[in-house]
C-alpha cells in the first residue's frame, strides 16, 4: 500500500498550506482510495457556494483519474440546515447516479466565516486493466 499526499496542479489551491486537499491510498489491486478534504467556495448564496464546491470536488477527482460516479462517502456541513433542500438540489446535479452513503451536520461556524457548506468525499477508483 502506498499513500500520497497532496493538492493537485490542476484543481483549486488549498486555502491554507497547513493541509493536503488529497489523501491517496494505492491497493495492491492497481485501484485506490482517494480522501479528500473538506472544500468550501465562494458565492453569495448557498447555491452558489455549493456549485463551486462541487466543481472543485470534480477536478480534485479527475486530477486522480476519477470521477463524481467514483464517490462512495459524502460529509457536508452546513451552517443552517433549513438550506439542506437548496444544498440537495444542487448536489443532485453533480450526483446522478447511485447516491453514496452519506452523512450532514448542522454547524455553527465553519473555516471562513462567510463559508456556509463544507463538504468532504471519501471516492474508490477501481484498478484500470
Amino acid at each position: 500500500m502506498e499513500i500520497t499526499l497532496g493538492s493537485p496542479a490542476s484543481a483549486p489551491q488549498p486555502l491554507s498550506p497547513y493541509y493536503s486537499q488529497v489523501a491517496r491510498v494505492q491497493q495492491a489491486d492497481g485501484g485506490a482510495l482517494l480522501f479528500l478534504s473538506g472544500q468550501i467556495a465562494e458565492g453569495d448564496t448557498l447555491a452558489e457556494q455549493t456549485r463551486g464546491v462541487f466543481e472543485t470536488i470534480d477536478a480534485l477527482l479527475k486530477a486522480h483519474g476519477a470521477t463524481l460516479a467514483d464517490v462512495v462517502n459524502i460529509r457536508t456541513y452546513l451552517t443552517d440546515i433549513t438550506g439542506l433542500g437548496e444544498y440537495a438540489a444542487v448536489r443532485g446535479e453533480f450526483l446522478t447516479g447511485t447516491p453514496p452513503t452519506s452523512m450532514t451536520f448542522e454547524v455553527p461556524r465553519l473555516f471562513r466565516p462567510e463559508a456556509r457548506v463544507e463538504v468532504e468525499v471519501v471516492a474508490a477508483v477501481a484498478a484500470h486493466g
